[in-house]
């Protein structure tokens, strides 16, 4: 049985063993400082990593019921000529920079990831959500933090969701410094829903945090459950307890996404 056919189970850390890391390429496996021998059940960002390319469709569901907070998206500018998105994953941040650009490139490592956002995207058109014109003018591209494929000063606005963090495996100092290559002087570099205040104010970035109750919101209780043996193994009790498909972050331990950390570069 191929690694990509076999039927998973079980949370997220004991849902991949070592024989299915081949589903990286040698490419993704030196970017992503993976070692040979490498054990999704005691690494949990090799089993995130394995999740985006094995599962993705499990992956996006989780994400769509990650609903940013209302205030980052009317904070970030609502139109620039040209946008770069780092680590765009399925489009959750994606879909709403369409409109406030003229080109927009969002850089993604993971293919299977790519296909979902381009199908989302088309689906936009399809559905009158947005013109076939506008689509024209969004290209979706593989890379990686450390290297991005976009020329110096090319984009106003610079934008990561959720995927940055100062480990040299996930950009890291130099995954910064690249963002910060590519935006344009008097642009912005955004992180949204930062992992690491403290790094990113060493940096000279700035903080906001908007105020209010977040919860992540499923399709229904069924699939809040089923996602959250995936994901929140610990919050399934307290999830089935209160029978609701809306589930407060603070139930789950997550910090919600309401903040983001922004810098312009002089």
């Amino acid at each position: 049985m191929r690694t990509a056919d076999r039927i998973r189970t079980g949370p997220l850390l004991e849902r991949y063993s070592r024989e299915d890391v081949a589903a990286l390429s040698p490419e993704e496996r030196r970017r992503l400082l993976i070692e040979e021998r490498a054990d999704p059940q005691r690494d949990p960002s090799l089993a995130w990593e394995l999740l985006y390319r094995l599962e993705p469709e499990l992956y996006d569901r989780l994400a769509v019921a990650e609903r940013l907070h209302p205030n980052i998206l009317q904070w970030l500018p609502s139109h620039v000529e040209r946008i770069v998105e780092v680590g765009a994953g399925s489009g959750r941040l994606t879909l709403e920079l369409v409109s406030r650009c003229d080109e927009l490139t969002a850089v993604e490592p993971a293919a299977p990831l790519r296909e979902i956002l381009n199908r989302k995207l088309e689906r936009q058109v399809a559905t009158g959500a947005s013109s076939a014109d506008r689509r024209a003018r969004v290209q979706v591209i593989p890379g990686f933090l450390d290297a991005l494929p976009a020329a110096d000063r090319s984009a106003e606005l610079v934008i990561a969701c959720s995927v940055l963090t100062p480990e040299p495996s996930h950009g890291g100092n130099r995954g910064l410094a690249e963002m910060e290559r590519v935006c344009a002087t008097q642009g912005l570099v955004v992180i949204v829903w930062p992992n690491h205040r403290e790094w990113l104010s060493a940096h000279d970035y700035h903080y906001l945090s908007f105020a209010g109750d977040m919860a992540m919101e499923f399709a229904s209780i069924t699939e809040a459950l089923e996602l959250a043996r995936i994901f929140y193994p610990r919050a399934v009790e307290a999830i089935g307890r209160r029978g609701d498909r809306r589930v407060p972050y603070e139930l789950l331990g997550v910090n919600p996404p309401r903040d983001l950390a922004y810098k312009t570069i002089a």
